[in-house]
């Protein structure tokens, strides 16, 4: 197997940077695009021949590890919130505001309600010969995903509810923080060899908002997994203020963003700790020559050290050219070779 991105992850040497992509399995691939022509994203997660197929589709560009198709909001489904998937506008949930929304929140046996997602791990585990990642959304992205009813560009009802009602908030993170963490311990039981934390808006919280309202939530999570000897992917956008909170809070490896440079945000965690990141998804649109220079500057502040795995700072954006994240895949892998 080819095991460059797990050595990375816990700060071994490898030959060359390890690659993968968020969303590298999705809207920029024409095969996933014909596949989504015939069934719905909920389909797509929830048939485990379907997940498989669309999860193994990027993996003829070289990257160095498979993460599973899934949706970090399918464990609010069997909580009690059902998720549409709009066309055009995202998903769309029943949202909740007080208490007695919170108390009605169930707290899920995933290996019951979300068996879906751990039968295509199973079959992965089979067919891959490259470490497959597992992931959850944050507790976080979860709360304002439920608490604004989908979508938002503001999160004033999440951080009004944060701020006016704590007691509210508190019940509610708890509650997601546990299904959360049963979600990754369970993917990890069926054969994900690392997983990632997807709290992708936790920076739209001030530092004082984290540590009060987020971090003890998200520890008990990250606390819990890295008991399980598996790397632990701790990731957010726009966390620029937030590194060091973050780091503390746990997770084996960092992920960083395009604001801030890679060397410095390694040098604000400490570089005893993996960091994965961390090239602004536009640039993927850019000439070929730019988006060289932007990748060798990501590795030349990366320096040979143990411990980068070369992502982007978000998701792979559905208009990318294909043949731009080929190209990436192979320079990244040519220009860092030990």
């Amino acid at each position: 197997m080819n095991d460059r991105f797990l050595r990375a992850c816990r700060g071994e040497s490898v030959d060359c940077t390890p690659v993968w992509f968020m969303r590298q399995a999705g809207r920029y691939m024409a095969e996933y695009r014909e596949l989504r022509a015939k069934y719905s994203m909920l389909e797509l997660c929830k048939t485990p021949e379907l997940a498989v197929q669309v999860t193994l589709q990027p993996l003829r560009l070289g990257v160095d590890a498979a993460i599973v198709f899934s949706d970090i909001l399918l464990p609010l489904e069997p909580m009690g919130v059902p998720v549409h998937f709009s066309k055009n506008d995202g998903p769309v949930l029943e949202p909740i505001r007080c208490q007695n929304d919170v108390d009605r929140l169930r707290i899920i046996d995933p290996q019951e309600s979300l068996d879906y997602v751990l039968e295509s791990i199973r079959i992965l585990r089979r067919e891959l010969n490259v470490p497959l990642i597992g992931f959850a959304g944050g507790p976080f992205t979860l709360a304002s995903y439920l608490v604004e009813g989908g979508r938002t560009n503001t999160f004033v009802r999440t951080r009004r509810l944060m701020l006016a009602e704590p007691h509210i908030w508190h019940a509610l993170m708890e509650k997601l923080s546990e299904v959360v963490r049963r979600h990754l311990r369970a993917q990890i039981d069926a054969g994900a060899q690392a997983v990632q934390l997807f709290d992708s808006w936790i920076g739209q919280l001030s530092p004082d908002d984290y540590t009060d309202s987020v971090a003890s939530h998200v520890h008990k999570i990250l606390h819990n997994i890295e008991m399980l000897d598996v790397p632990v992917i701790h990731f957010g956008t726009g966390t620029s203020t937030l590194l060091e909170a973050m780091a503390k809070t746990g997770g084996t490896v960092l992920g960083l963003d395009w604001r801030i440079p890679l060397d410095q945000g390694w040098r604000r965690i400490g570089w005893n700790r993996s960091v994965q990141g961390n090239l602004d998804p536009t640039t993927l649109f850019a000439p070929r020559h730019i988006i060289q220079q932007r990748a060798s500057a990501i590795l030349q502040a990366a320096a040979n050290r143990n411990g980068h795995i070369f992502n982007l700072g978000h998701g792979i954006l559905p208009e990318t050219p294909e043949t731009e994240v080929q190209a990436l895949v192979d320079f990244v892998h040519q220009s860092s070779q030990r």
